[in-house]
């Protein structure tokens, strides 16, 4: 039930926020925000169906941490 309903919200806003993108002839802010509103409803119903998501922040600490563990060993 909730999954429905979170797809009758992003139904709600695409009706609402798409027309006047096209109207106005902003096709790059359509394109970013059927982009976004695609990879959020996503991530949103795999929450609600019980997918384990990654943390993002997990990604840039470990991306980062040797950078960190090199300047740590310079300045010590």
């Amino acid at each position: 039930m909730t999954i429905l309903i979170l797809i009758i919200i992003v139904i709600l806003t695409t009706i609402y926020e798409v027309p006047p993108l096209i109207r106005e002839k902003r096709y790059k802010e359509l394109i970013l925000f059927s982009g976004l509103l695609f990879f959020g409803s996503t991530l949103v119903i795999l929450e609600g169906l019980g997918v384990t998501v990654p943390n993002p922040f997990d990604a840039l600490t470990s991306f980062f941490k040797p950078m960190n563990d090199l300047l740590k060993a310079i300045f010590g």
